[in-house]
Parts: structure tokens; C-alpha cells; sequence
């Protein structure tokens, strides 16, 4: 039988248990495996229960025949009983003796020989209770039922006498059978058998036998007293014997008396058991077989009461219950209940609450015992007062009835009595891991929470609400308690005003000033829960006037408290009330508190203190806003010239809440302004006044936004080192005042989202890092976009590019991927892209890769303009996008920062390549100048190195663009760039030779390699006399990979350097130079041999016929030997040179006047 228990005699109770005799008696059985053929199931119990109380056959079916086999002899079936009652019953004794007989000998056995005793013990039972079936079946039909009328017989002297003797025989059997608290633990121990098979031991049947038999005995004495139509009957032999009277009443109050006892009795040892979180998930009952037993008792004595006006089940129970929680000796019907209970009014609790869980509401209420316990429970007397452990689980207890009973005014205000008193505990069990205690809520919306939790109660079998007492309080518990109370209209009869009218005569000045922080949580929570059910605005204003007792100087945790505490209160006027008066009051203490926080005079450690309940303000306001689903509900009071104190006088991290709350409050304002307007429209048989009405709201809250926080943030603006969610919040002003341009002061109009921009956005002297995290916000919204002149567009690029330029690494990757990513979306940009054929391969580029697209589009696009107003136009564009450059990353070149300085100097670099054509206009050459002047040449490049060597061939391969192009100045800027490449030549040639440093030369990717010819000839490979120049080695290193880049075959170009590799060959013994020289010298001869396809190289018969000339009479031999070198590598130029070389040697012998050299010649 599950635990929803329909009584039979509901009209949801199955027809069928009512209308179907089952296949064998109905009996007691509480095992898992259920045996049909046995008749072990429990719906015969509720069979029996059914037509028991509807004054049914008890077996319809049964019993028809002339005859019935009872204890194995045949018997007249209608005259048996009348006839044979003590055989009968006697035989009955003998089947109970001897299954007492086989538990006794058949304890220890095991195996097969149990199987025997199981079916023996189950035969002696079944026939037991077949037997008791037949007397109930007997009793209903009534005597003489098929005999004759008027006609004499013998058997109606037996038949007259047959309800005394049945009432002696019935006697008889509960002597015999005794009580259950008398059974032998060994049989008691059945009652707890585990994994019931359908094999089991003889005390098992033996037990449930008895249970049966008991139950029985009282069905059959209701049956007899229905049957006698209440005419009394008399035990007579026994009434001869004994001298006292015995009836068929009392027979029946003794024995109902001594079962209950006995199951109260059981009920205490499984208490015993009991942890107390577990009151409500711990039954009462050792098996399901006690269980339908209770079932059974309460449904009669609750039929018996409302039909024959006896005592109901609870005044039953009352009368056994009442002595043991007193502690007065019980009544004599109720003697052989246990002393040894550990906590009696626990378990009078306990099993109360559980009866009445087990009942429904079928039965009515018991508050009247329910309310002793209660004063018991609260009365401070009690064992010196009751620790939480104990109480907690009694208003568990007293709650779970308040969901089964109609609830009890009086209940509630005998627990209000003892919580007002204790309001400052902290109502905690130690040894619960997991307290109860309800910690301080951290903000308004989790105050209210844990009162709303309150006020909607789990049902009564759910887990919730059984593990109440682990995550709840007793108070909060009794929070539940009242708030089921002031749920309903007129709770026990008392008004609701009532109920508020107690709790409010508790409360004085003296009694506020008295509580402590966990005071006052409680405070709070009582009046949260008080105003959620009953009238809110009566509610609130009592709690403001009370907290208004509290002094002045509360410490500020209390003010915290208090504050959440207000501000919850006003989450609930959300219900569609003013807030205003509540608002007011609650403004007015913060602007207090925050001119103490202002105060220079305030202590670090007291300003440090207040900021807890100024935090909490920020929090539970912002909570406010969100949760509002219209804003007109005056809750713009609460943004008061409190923050005009506040936020100048708050440190980094506090500066933080405060600009994130005000970002709440402006998303929020601005989210319920745009659903205002876009439901306008489906409001057309709204009043205009109504939509008035709202934006009316809404400009009284951006107003208070822009009188205590605009000005701040304004201040702001400047700092070199701005708080991140200044950007935000700076962007949310701009799109209320694009939302609500009117709501914007006087010094922004006419056009404040213009004049916002240009404040935070595109000011020379804002920090890129602000203007970086500000423009994505506004970028983001396209209805802002569009409103963009193009003026403004080009700003936005030229902003973006600023930052990209001055932003290194990660310091703001995030925000500047963000930004350029939008600013390539823009129109005009995306425009420019399609005209260069530029695609950015990826939807989220890195901010540098998306620099060098913008910059390669603009250059490209001015490249392909071909009239010259365009062209013109182009660059003032340009100009506009970059802004004074030199000036944006001063700061930059300034740092020590390596990362900065190559991120300046790699954008500067990407300009002067990618826009040479364009820098070589009149207009931008001012420009390109001062990029030379301050980047390239300044004096000290110390901390440049790096930065100079990775960008350096940008600037280089631009410059030698712009030389080429420029109409005005070529000139001066191929003299710029001469002084450049011959810095940058010797800046970078190392000391030492090494083919990985000279490889990566940055000069080496010049456009111009007769330039460096030049240089090279002019300044690196000149002799001083005889001495070489300095670097030698590295010298003709760098020329060597000069020459194997450059394929170019001009034999005037290549000539140049000729003279020095010649000389180096002639005077330096050193390998690597030799090697170097030759190797150079072998491609210089090669190409001019290559390109002079008609004849010799006339280039290098000039150098080879003057450098014979000048080194001839010095270094005969020498001059002969490089000659060889030569004629290996180009015969025919040697060949050329022969009539002037035997001149010349000719000329030298003259000279010296030796006569012939025979060896040079």
C-alpha cells in the first residue's frame, strides 16, 4: 500500500476491492515478493477496510456452501460456530501453540528443512486466519439466518447465548496471544527482515499472525456491535466468575488501547534510531505491515466516532501522547508504554506529524495537542530551553502539518513569542556541516530570493522539503510557517491585520537599538516575507519607521544590511507601486554616508569600512534597475549628489564597481527606452499622455545620469592612465544621448552625440587605450553609423590608425582587433578596399595586418587616379587618416618600451613605402621630411637598433619611389636618401665579417644598387697609401652578396668597385680577403664579359689600363699577378691590353735605366 493512501470509503477508491471477495483471506504481509496464491497483498487489507466500513460482506463469495473445512474437519456451515464456538475456538489455541512450537525448534535451521517449516508455519497460519474470516462472515450474517420463523428449536438457546460466548472466546484469544511489546525479541526481530524472499522463518508468520489476530479481534467486535444495534453484551460466565463485568465496549477500548501502546511502543525504538535530519524521512512504522495496521485503526475510530459518537483516533492518541511529554504517570488502559524514550517530546513530534502525514486529510486536524507541544517546545522552562537541533525539528514537524491541516493562527503566534525574543541567535546546529543559519545575503535580489523561498514552500513528500532542516533554520523554517498562515484570507479566523498587528507590537525603539547584524537579517527577512503576502505598502512603511530607530552611529555591516534590506523592500514595489518615498529616505542615507566617504578628515580604515554598505548600495540599485521592467516607478531617487561625493574619493578597484554599476543603469535605462518606442506603435488605443508619460520617466533618470555622472567622467578623459570601464561608460552616454538627445545638458546640445565623440573619442590628448576601448562601442551600433558624416568616418580611421601605431603587442590586443575590424566594415573604407582589390583573408585580422591593407589600399588607389583634382584630393585625405603621426608615437620613441619602438617605427616605414607617390607631393612632403629628420637621422639611435634594422628597407624602398617620382623636390630627397643609405651603411656593417649578419643587411634591399656602388667606392674601399680601409673583410663580404642579388650587367655599374678589388687582390695577403675579392671580382668580369658581346669591355680595359698605370712601377709583380688572375677569367680584355702594357713596361725600363727586365717581360 503506497504512501498516498486512499481510504476506501472515497469515492476514488476502487470499485473492484469493494465488489471482489479475494482468492483467500486477507492477512498481513509485508514481503517485497508477493504470493497471489498465499493471498499476500496488501489491497486485501484495503478490501477488508472498504467493506468493513460500508457495512459489507466481509467474503460475499465465501461460505456458500452446506458445509466448510475449518482446521481440517468438516463443519455445518451455518451452525457451526453457535454449535461448537469453544471447540472452535479452542482449536484455534492449538494451531497458535504450535507454530509457537515450531519458531522455537525451527531457529537455527537452514536449507531445506526451512522450506518445510515455512510451509507448515504458513499452513497453521492461513488456517487461522480462514477460521477468523468465517467468524467475521458469521457475526455479519447475524444468527438465525436460515431458520424457519416461529418454529421451536434447541439451537436458539445457543443462539441467544452466542454473543456472550463469542465475547468470552474473544477474551480468551487476547489473553492467549498477549501483547506485541511482550513478544520474544526473536520473533520482534521479523519485523525488520531484510530481503524477503518468499521463503521465511516460522516467527515471521508467527508475528504477523498476531497481527492478523488483533486486527481481527476488533473487526469482529464492530461487527458484533453493529449487529446488536447497540444493545450491550455481557460477558456472563466470566461476569459469574470473577465479579467484574466485561462487555463488548470494553473489551474493544482495552484492546484498541493496548495496540496502540504497543505500536507507540515500537514507534519509540525506531526514534531511538533517528538522526534529526532525518525526523521527516524516518517512518514511524517497522514494516508496511504496522504501517496498514495504523491505516486501519485510524479509519475505524474515525468511523466509529462520526457513527457511534466514541473517541476519535487523535483524542486517542492525545490521551496516550499527553503523560509521556509531562512526564505524569499514563492511564491505567494505556500502562506497559516504555520509559526508557531519549526525548519524548521529540518523539511525540515525531510520530504526530507522521500519523498526520499518514492520514492525509481524511481525518481532520489536531491542533489543539499540536499547540501544547508547541508551548513545550517554546517554553525556556523545558529542560533549561531547548538547543536548535531539537527546536529546528519541531517547527519542521509543525510546518509539514501546516501544509496537511488548515493553518493555525494561534500556532503561529506562539512560535512569533518565542522568535521575537531570540531574533539576535543564530538559530545554527554545530554539527551540521552544511548550517541552517541562513548567511547574510550579499545583495538586495539574494535577500529577497531567500525570503521568496520563504514563501513558496516545497510539497510536503519532495525532497526540498524533507531536507529543510540541513539548509534552513528554524526561523526561516518559521518563516514558512507564517507566510502559509498570511496566504490565506483569514487564517483560523483572524484577519490578516491581525497576524501583522503581533508581530508589530514586538518591535519598539529600545527593541531595534538592541539587535545585533544577525538581528537584523532576521528583522528583514520577517518583514520581507510579511510584505510579500500580505499589503506591501503597510509593510514597507512599518519597516522604514523601525529602522529609523536604529542610531546613527551603526556599524557600517549593519548599514549594509539595512540598506539591502530597503532595496528588496523596493524590488517588490516592482509590482507596479511608487517607489518614491522609499527611494527618497534610502538616497538621503547614502548621500550622508558617501560625504563621510568624501571627507579628507575620515579615517583610511573607517573610509575602508564604508565602502561595504556604498558598495552595497551600488549592487542592490543596480539589482533595482535590472529588474525593472519600465522605470516609472520614481526610481530615479536613488541617483542622487550622493555620487557627486562618491566617486571622486574612490580608489582604483572601488572607481571599477562604481563605473560598472553605472553601466547597468544606462544599458538598462536605454533597453526599456527602445522597447517603449517600438511598442508604441501597437498601442494605438493608449492615451498619447500614457507614451508622454513613460519618456517622461525616462529623461528624469538619464537626466540624474547626466548631472552626478557625466561630469566625472568628463575629468576623467585626460588621465594617462584611465580606468578601463571609463571607455564604457563613456560609450553608454553617448548612446543615451544618441537615444534621448534632449536628456543631454546645455554644453553638448545641439548635437551632443558629435560633442561626446569628440570628447572621447578623437582628442589628441586622450589615451589611445581609452579611445581604443571607446570607439567599438559606438561603432558597433549602426543607427549611430549612419548618422557619421564622412568627416566624421575619416576621423574614425584616422583614430584606428593612431592606435594601431602606438598600441605594442598585447596591451590591447583584444580591443584594437575589435576596433579594426569595425573600421574596415565602415562604407567608405570597404569602398577603398574593392577599388585596390584588397581582401582581407581572414573576418578578424590582426590590427597590424589590417594597418598595412588600409595603407597598401589608400596608396594603391592614388596610384591608379589619373586627374589631378583627385589626386590632390586623395592626399588631404590621407593626411587626414594619419593625423601628425610623428607626434602620436612620440611617446612611443620616448619609452623604453623595444616593442613600441618597432611597432612606431614598422608603421611609419609601411606609409613611407606604400605611399612614396603620394609623399612626394607638394602637400605631404613636409611630411616625408620630418619622418627622415626624426626617424632616420636623429643623433642617438641606441635604442632604435632593432626597430631601424627590421623596418629600415620600408623606408629605403619608399624613398627611392619618391626620388624617382617627385617633380619639385627629387632632388633633395635623393640627397636625403643618399645620407641615409651611407649612415645606415656603415651604422650596420659589422665589425668583423659573419655571412648571417651581412646577408641581413637591411640596406641590401635598396632599389638602387648604383647608389651603393657609389658609396661603397667613395667611402669603404679607398686605401690610405698602402694601409686598407678599415672592416676590410665585412666590406667585401657585404659587396660580394651585393653583387650575387643584383643581377644588373651594366659594365659602367659594375666597373665602379672594380679599382678596390683589384688593389685588395694586390696588397692583402689575408685568405679571406683575397678569396672575398676574387669571388667579386670573378662576377664583375663574368657580367661584363657577358654583357659585351661585340668585342672586349671597353668599361674594363679603362680600369685594367689605369690601374696598371698607377701600381706598374711599385708592384711590378703584383700588378702582373692580378693581371693573370684577370686573363684566366677574360682573355680577350687581357689580350686588348697587351700593346699598352709593353708600352708601359717600356716606359719603366727607361726610366730606371737598367736595361730589360727580362722576368716582366
Amino acid at each position: 500500500m503506497g504512501d498516498d493512501f486512499t481510504p476506501p470509503v472515497s469515492p476514488l477508491a476502487n470499485d473492484d476491492l469493494c465488489e471482489l471477495s479475494p482468492a483467500c483471506p486477507p492477512c498481513f504481509c509485508c514481503s517485497e515478493v508477493k504470493d497471489a496464491a498465499a493471498g499476500y497483498k496488501s489491497c486485501y487489507v484495503i478490501y477488508t477496510l472498504c467493506r468493513l466500513l460500508l457495512r459489507l460482506d466481509p467474503a460475499p463469495a465465501e461460505y456458500e456452501t452446506d458445509t466448510v473445512d475449518i482446521f481440517g474437519f468438516p463443519w455445518v456451515t451455518e451452525t457451526a460456530l453457535v454449535e461448537s464456538t469453544k471447540l472452535l475456538f479452542g482449536l484455534l489455541r492449538q494451531k497458535v501453540y504450535k507454530l509457537e512450537t515450531l519458531v522455537q525448534s525451527g531457529s537455527h535451521d537452514f536449507g531445506t528443512y526451512a522450506s518445510n517449516l515455512h510451509y507448515e508455519a504458513d499452513g497453521l497460519r492461513q488456517q487461522c486466519v480462514f477460521f477468523l474470516q468465517y467468524v467475521k462472515v458469521f457475526v455479519f450474517l447475524g444468527p438465525g439466518r436460515s431458520l424457519d420463523a416461529g418454529q421451536s428449536h434447541p439451537f436458539e438457546e445457543l443462539e441467544a447465548l452466542f454473543p456472550s460466548v463469542l465475547l468470552e472466546e474473544l477474551f480468551g484469544v487476547t489473553l492467549l496471544i498477549g501483547r506485541l511489546k511482550d513478544l520474544p525479541a526473536s520473533v520482534q526481530s521479523a519485523f525488520t527482515i531484510q530481503n524477503q524472499g518468499k521463503i521465511f522463518p516460522p516467527s515471521w508468520h508467527l508475528l504477523h499472525l498476531h497481527l492478523d489476530i488483533h486486527w481481527s479481534v476488533l473487526e469482529i467486535l464492530h461487527l458484533l456491535g453493529h449487529k446488536m444495534q447497540g444493545q450491550v453484551v455481557y460477558a456472563h460466565q466470566f461476569v459469574n466468575l470473577t465479579g467484574e463485568n466485561l462487555t463488548d465496549s470494553s473489551l474493544f477500548d482495552e484492546h484498541l488501547c493496548s495496540l496502540l501502546c504497543d505500536l507507540t511502543g515500537l514507534a519509540i525504538g525506531k526514534y531511538s534510531k533517528v538522526r534529526p535530519t532525518e525526523a521527516l524521512s524516518s517512518h514511524h512504522y517497522l514494516c508496511t505491515c504496522t504501517k496498514e495496521l495504523w491505516v486501519l485503526l485510524m479509519f475505524l475510530l474515525e468511523h466509529r466516532h462520526k457513527v457511534l459518537h466514541t473517541q476519535s483516533f487523535w483524542s486517542y492518541m492525545n490521551a496516550l501522547l499527553r503523560p509521556l511529554v509531562s512526564g505524569k504517570p499514563a492511564a491505567e488502559q494505556f500502562s506497559g508504554l516504555p520509559t526508557h524514550c531519549k526525548d519524548s517530546l521529540g518523539f511525540t513530534w515525531w510520530l504526530v506529524t507522521h500519523l498526520a502525514i499518514l492520514k492525509r486529510n481524511h481525518l481532520g486536524d489536531n491542533w489543539t495537542f499540536v499547540e501544547e507541544l508547541l508551548k513545550l517546545t517554546c517554553n525556556p522552562k523545558v529542560s533549561g530551553g531547548l538547543a536548535e537541533e531539537h527546536i529546528r525539528m519541531h517547527v519542521h514537524c509543525t510546518l509539514s502539518l501546516f501544509l496537511l491541516w488548515e493553518p493555525s493562527t494561534s500556532a503561529v503566534s506562539t512560535l512569533w513569542e518565542y522568535y521575537s525574543k531570540n531574533l539576535n541567535a543564530s538559530f545554527s546546529v554545530l554539527w551540521l556541516r552544511i548550517s541552517g543559519l541562513g548567511t547574510l545575503c550579499k545583495t538586495p535580489l539574494a535577500l529577497l530570493e531567500q525570503a521568496s523561498s520563504c514563501c513558496s514552500t516545497p510539497p510536503l513528500r519532495s525532497q526540498g522539503h524533507t531536507q529543510l532542516y540541513r539548509s534552513a533554520s528554524s526561523f526561516h523554517i518559521f518563516l514558512r510557517v507564517l507566510a502559509l498562515c498570511l496566504s490565506q484570507d483569514r487564517a483560523g479566523g483572524v484577519p490578516q491585520r491581525q497576524i501583522k498587528g503581533r508581530i508589530y507590537s514586538k518591535f519598539s525603539a529600545k527593541k531595534m537599538q538592541e539587535l545585533s547584524e544577525l538581528g537584523l537579517m532576521n528583522f528583514l527577512l520577517l518583514f520581507l516575507v510579511v510584505a510579500r503576502q500580505a499589503e506591501l505598502e503597510d509593510v514597507a512603511s512599518r519597516a522604514c519607521e523601525l529602522l529609523g530607530f536604529l542610531p546613527s552611529t551603526c556599524p557600517p555591516a549593519s548599514r549594509a544590511l539595512v540598506w539591502r534590506g530597503q532595496l528588496a523592500l523596493l524590488l517588490l514595489f516592482q509590482r507596479g507601486l511608487d517607489v518614491g518615498a522609499q527611494a527618497g529616505w534610502l538616497a538621503s542615507s547614502f548621500k550622508e554616508t558617501a560625504k563621510e566617504f568624501y571627507d579628507k578628515t575620515t579615517e583610511v580604515s573607517r573610509r575602508l569600512a564604508l565602502w561595504g554598505p556604498l558598495g552595497s548600495y551600488l549592487e542592490g540599485v543596480a539589482e533595482v534597475f535590472e529588474t525593472s521592467a519600465t522605470l516609472g516607478l520614481s526610481e530615479e531617487k536613488l541617483l542622487n549628489e550622493g555620487f557627486g561625493w562618491l566617486l571622486p574619493a574612490c580608489r582604483q578597484s572601488e572607481l571599477n564597481s562604481a563605473l560598472g554599476f553605472l553601466q547597468i543603469v544606462l544599458a538598462q535605462l536605454r533597453r526599456v527606452h527602445q522597447r517603449s518606442v517600438q511598442s508604441a506603435p501597437a498601442l494605438t488605443r493608449a492615451p498619447p499622455a500614457a507614451g508622454g508619460a513613460a519618456k517622461e520617466r525616462h529623461l528624469a533618470v538619464a537626466a540624474a545620469l547626466w548631472a552626478h555622472f557625466f561630469p566625472f567622467l568628463r575629468s576623467l578623459r585626460l588621465s594617462q592612465t584611465p580606468p578601463p570601464l571609463l571607455a564604457d561608460a563613456a560609450a553608454g552616454f553617448t548612446l543615451l544621448a544618441f537615444d534621448l538627445p534632449s536628456s543631454a545638458p546645455q554644453d553638448l546640445q545641439p548635437h551632443p552625440v558629435q560633442a561626446i565623440l569628440q570628447c572621447f573619442g578623437w582628442d589628441d590628448m586622450i589615451h589611445p587605450r581609452l579611445v581604443t576601448r571607446y570607439l567599438p562601442h559606438v561603432l558597433q551600433n549602426r543607427s549611430v553609423l549612419w548618422t557619421l558624416k564622412k568627416k566624421y568616418v575619416i576621423i574614425v580611421c584616422a583614430c584606428a590608425c593612431v592606435c594601431v601605431c602606438v598600441l605594442p603587442g598585447r596591451a590591447a590586443e583584444e580591443q584594437l582587433c575589435e576596433l579594426t575590424r569595425l573600421v574596415l566594415r565602415l562604407p567608405e573604407v570597404d569602398a577603398l578596399l574593392q577599388r585596390a582589390g584588397l581582401q582581407l583573408l581572414s573576418s578578424r585580422p590582426e590590427p597590424t595586418s589590417a594597418l598595412e591593407t588600409f595603407v597598401k589600399a589608400v596608396g594603391s588607389v592614388y596610384s591608379g587616379l589619373q586627374l589631378l583634382s583627385e589626386r590632390s584630393s586623395m592626399v588631404t585625405r590621407a593626411l587626414d587618416y594619419i593625423g601628425d603621426v610623428l607626434k602620436h608615437i612620440k611617446p612611443s620613441l620616448v619609452s623604453k618600451n623595444q616593442e613600441g619602438i618597432q611597432l612606431a617605427y614598422w608603421a611609419v616605414g609601411c606609409l613611407v613605402k606604400h605611399w612614396s607617390p603620394l609623399l612626394a607631393t607638394s602637400k605631404a612632403q613636409q611630411l616625408l621630411f620630418r619622418i627622415v629628420d626624426g626617424l632616420l637621422l636623429p643623433h642617438n639611435l641606441t635604442q632604435q637598433d632593432k626597430a631601424l634594422r627590421d623596418s629600415l628597407p620600408l623606408f629605403l624602398q619608399g624613398l627611392s619611389l619618391a626620388s624617382s617620382v617627385s617633380q619639385s623636390q627629387g632632388g633633395y630627397i635623393k640627397q636625403q636618401l643618399r645620407s641615409v643609405t651611407r649612415r645606415y651603411l656603415d651604422h650596420f656593417l659589422p665589425a668583423s665579417p659573419s655571412v648571417g649578419v651581412v646577408a641581413n643587411h637591411p640596406v641590401l634591399t635598396m632599389m638602387w644598387p648604383s647608389l651603393i656602388f657609389f658609396f661603397y667606392s667613395e667611402n669603404f674601399l679607398q686605401f690610405k697609401g698602402h694601409a686598407p680601409p678599415p672592416r676590410l673583410a665585412s666590406v667585401l663580404m657585404f659587396l660580394l652578396e651585393l653583387l650575387r642579388r643584383n643581377g644588373d650587367s651594366d659594365p659602367a655599374l659594375l666597373a665602379l668597385p672594380l679599382p678596390s678589388l683589384l688593389r685588395c687582390v694586390m696588397l692583402v695577403n689575408e685568405p679571406q680577403v683575397r678569396k672575398t675579392s676574387t669571388d667579386a671580382i670573378q662576377l664583375v668580369v663574368e657580367r661584363c664579359a657577358a654583357a659585351s658581346a661585340q668585342g672586349p669591355c671597353e668599361q674594363m680595359i679603362s680600369v685594367l689600363r689605369s690601374f696598371v698605370g698607377e701600381n706598374e712601377g711599385v708592384y711590378d709583380r703584383q700588378v702582373y699577378g692580378v693581371l693573370e688572375t684577370v686573363a684566366v677569367l677574360d682573355p680577350p680584355v687581357v689580350r686588348a691590353l697587351i700593346p699598352d702594357l709593353s708600352l708601359s713596361l717600356r716606359n719603366t725600363e727607361h726610366k730606371r735605366g737598367l736595361g730589360k727586365n727580362i722576368a716582366l717581360r
